[in-house]
């Protein structure tokens, strides 16, 4: 089957910034991270691979980093304006060039640390086209694009949790579209990551989080 290209595949994100990989993937992934997060950020600490470190101030990446954090969508003028956001929120940021490669020269690794303490490690890559890749949460390898509308739990790899939460989007009318499981070893954390069709509401969200053995999970809404 051929893959179905969309107007945005072809001529690109709308976006602030010259580049839809330095800036509109860039911004793209600091949102998907500070979201993952799940509470408002305190601290973070961008390690930069590939391009990504090459290109920092020359494309705007810092700026669009940033600005994801802060919440911002990358056709966002405030972009601009992003240092003196963070400054006014008092979130506290810094940029390290770091040695080597990643599988993708566009990468990313967020040091999080939130308003009420909570701390994620989040890997992440601008594949082109304003594009991005999740691909690692704390220790976890995995695969989350913002595609789709998406829920990410974090949870005891026991029986039954697939069928619990699956259960609560279906009783909510949200059909999955794509699920995947991620694990390291038997009965450890895990993550689960399910893409929809629609939105997942706060109340949806609630619910799955009183599910016992599930110890994380947010709801991202598309992100393009």
């Amino acid at each position: 089957m051929k893959n179905i290209l969309s107007a945005f595949d072809i001529i690109g994100p709308i976006m602030i910034g010259p580049s839809s990989s330095h800036t509109a993937g860039a911004c793209r992934l600091g949102f998907a991270a500070h979201k993952i997060l799940g509470e408002g950020v305190r601290q973070v600490i961008f390690h930069l691979y590939g391009s990504f470190k090459e290109t920092l101030t020359g494309h705007g990446t810092d700026k669009a980093l940033l600005g994801g954090i802060l919440g911002l969508q990358p056709s966002d003028e405030r972009i601009r304006d992003a240092f003196e956001l963070a400054h006014e929120r008092q979130i506290y940021y810094s940029y390290i060039n770091m040695p080597g490669e990643e599988d993708h020269p566009n990468t990313v690794v967020f040091k999080l640390t939130g308003v009420n303490g909570s701390e994620k490690t989040i890997k992440g890559s601008s594949i082109g086209g304003g594009n991005i890749i999740i691909t690692r949460i704390d220790d976890t390898d995995l695969r989350f694009t913002g595609k789709y509308s998406t829920l990410i739990t974090k949870h005891w790899d026991q029986p039954g949790i697939v069928l619990k939460v699956s259960a609560i989007l279906a009783d909510s009318q949200v059909n999955i579209a794509n699920m995947n499981l991620y694990r390291t070893y038997r009965n450890d954390i895990a993550y689960m990551i399910i893409e929809t069709d629609q939105q997942i509401k706060p109340e949806y969200l609630d619910q799955i989080k009183t599910i016992a053995d599930v110890e994380f999970a947010v709801a991202i809404e598309k992100l393009f």
